[in-house]
């Protein structure tokens, strides 16, 4: 199992000093939160992400897990089956970023007129009522079971 890097991430060169500026440097494009949501729905290979509703380039996800990766917010593993195929995961830092995708899907519930994913109306459906904390929390759990079953399979 690789053991990951907790630290802080090293920021250099970069042209704000506002914590928001920077975040959004590293997370605030088109493509990064949507590779992270798609990690938490237990999408792991770049096909995975590929197949995605939102129908990404090949260049750009390459580009965004790259990224990603750099910043140790995503980490990965050669499948132990075939050894062309890596799957990723969340890093300590990636599974942080919860919350933001937590609070975009429910302001676009509250603000957006328009038809959702089914999975995103089941996932509407199953948060109604429940606590904030208590959503982010059970997700990341759950997360972090599947993330601990991905790298002891062998």
């Amino acid at each position: 199992m690789k053991i990951e890097n907790t630290s802080k991430i090293a920021i250099q060169d970069n042209r704000s000093t506002c914590p928001v500026s920077t975040a959004l440097e590293i997370v605030g494009d088109q493509w990064s939160l949507i590779l992270i949501r798609d990690l938490f729905l237990q999408r792991t290979t770049f096909s995975d992400f590929r197949n995605s509703p939102e129908n990404i380039s090949t260049n750009i996800l390459s580009d965004r897990i790259h990224k990603l990766s750099h910043y140790n917010l995503i980490a990965h593993r050669v499948h132990p089956k075939n050894r062309k195929i890596k799957q990723y995961y969340l890093t300590e830092a990636g599974m942080k970023l919860y919350s933001m995708i937590y609070e975009l899907s429910m302001w676009s519930k509250e603000y957006l007129d328009m038809e959702f994913h089914p999975l995103s109306n089941e996932w509407y459906q199953n948060t109604d009522g429940v606590k904030r904390e208590k959503v982010i929390e059970e997700t990341i759990k759950e997360y972090k079971k599947f993330k601990e079953k991905l790298l002891m399979a062998s």
